[in-house]
């Protein structure tokens, strides 16, 4: 498997995707079609907050069965709490996207992001899908990336070619997020597209244990979206046979979808708002998956880790605290822990002994904007990752005015 860097959405056989600005934002593209050939599946996973705005309600019902030919997208408004007419809206989305690409509405998913609780410009809105549709195949491969942004530094594209068994098929995905991101199904918005055959049950099954590894492993501030949305389209352009579970060709397809989504939710990690850090946090010896994601994630979305972090403080004191409070499965006695970074790798505790004399060292370890913390539980063989930033004064002084 090749992660290509000038690869994109477009690169993918079969599919197009293109972005305009309609001026919902005050600049920059800001609406988003992606469209797959006849025949293409979809399957997506959606925010469990309670508060579920319109667009992921509606995009709730069209993915049943997986009949999901494309994926309407605006940003610069969230249409989140926004009543019957917000669904009316989110449907009209839909409505207006299958007309142009004569297809079902409910072949459309739908999704927003932006601010919550404002009425959606619709006039915009509809405009921005017609011009989509008239320039779809004028695209050069960034512009669907940019075209969801929000408040991120920049756009978020991956692209991996899979080769096995003597095929090949490619994977590309694009995602924004840079604040309110603690999932619980995948991330603020992310779009992905295969050319490999796979079935929708089997999509459906293949994007929730890649989410589960990958962007249900995030966090900036702890707080979650109303519109968190995970979506994937495989339009089986690739030629061969249907892709079978427990087969060498579907294990490839899911380690490139990994792959492709954990490099997205990497870029969302290191771009929170503020940010001046990616963290990433590594545990290994767990006595369950469970456990070692738990751990993971805990230490990642710490206050006090992340301030530390901003600081270049090695207070590892506040890590195995961390670890300690989430209710996994701890000897505290056997508990290491490792600074990693591009400038060195510095043990800060072994088997629950404290090793003197490294803080200096520890420091200048967390100096680079990449940074990762390696906690070994050594109880058994699980492990998991988990990605976070750093808490700065900048992300405080963003959000404390952000709808104003």
């Amino acid at each position: 498997m090749a992660l290509l860097a000038d690869k994109h959405l477009v690169d993918v056989p079969g599919f197009r995707a293109q972005g305009v600005w309609a001026q919902i934002k005050k600049k920059s593209r800001d609406v988003v079609l992606v469209v797959g050939p006849p025949g293409t599946v979809g399957a997506a996973v959606f925010t469990q907050n309670a508060f579920a705005a319109a667009p992921v309600l509606v995009s709730r019902e069209h993915v049943k069965g997986g009949d999901v030919r494309a994926i309407v997208c605006n940003a610069g408004n969230a249409n989140a709490c926004t009543g019957e007419q917000g669904l009316k809206d989110a449907r009209a989305m839909a409505e207006r996207a299958a007309r142009h690409l004569g297809c079902k509405p409910r072949q459309v998913l739908v999704c927003s992001t932006g601010i919550i609780g404002r009425p959606m410009p619709m006039e915009k809105v509809l405009a921005g899908i017609d011009a989509c549709a008239k320039e779809l195949d004028s695209a050069e491969g960034p512009e669907a990336a940019e075209g969801i942004t929000t408040t991120d530094s920049h756009p978020k594209h991956a692209f991996a070619r899979v080769t096995v068994a003597g095929r090949t098929f490619h994977v590309a995905g694009i995602a924004k997020g840079a604040g309110m991101i603690h999932p619980n199904m995948a991330t603020m918005l992310a779009f992905a597209v295969t050319d490999a055959p796979v079935s929708a049950a089997d999509l459906d099954a293949q994007l929730r244990q890649a989410a589960d590894a990958t962007f249900n492993m995030i966090t900036i501030d702890g707080d979650q979206s109303t519109n968190d949305t995970c979506a994937v389209l495989a339009s089986g352009t690739e030629g061969g046979p249907r892709l079978k579970p427990g087969t060498p060709e579907m294990d490839a397809f899911q380690h490139g979808l990994r792959t492709v989504l954990r490099e997205l939710a990497r870029m969302i990690a290191g771009d929170g708002e503020g940010a001046t850090a990616l963290l990433e946090v590594r545990v290994e010896g767990a006595s369950s998956l469970q456990d070692a994601r738990a751990i993971a994630r805990a230490v990642a979305k710490s206050n006090l880790v992340k301030s530390a972090l901003h600081g270049k403080d090695p207070n590892w004191g506040r890590i195995v605290a961390a670890v300690g409070s989430c209710g996994a499965d701890v000897d505290p006695g056997r508990v290491s822990v490792r600074f990693e970074s591009s400038a060195g790798s510095v043990p800060v505790l072994r088997s629950g002994e404290p090793i003197p004399d490294v803080l200096q060292d520890a420091a200048a370890v967390l100096r680079p904007r990449e940074v990762r913390i390696l906690v070994d539980l050594n109880l058994g063989p699980h492990a998991a990752e988990a990605w976070g930033c750093d808490l700065s004064e900048e992300y405080v002084t963003f959000n404390s005015a952000y709808s104003t």
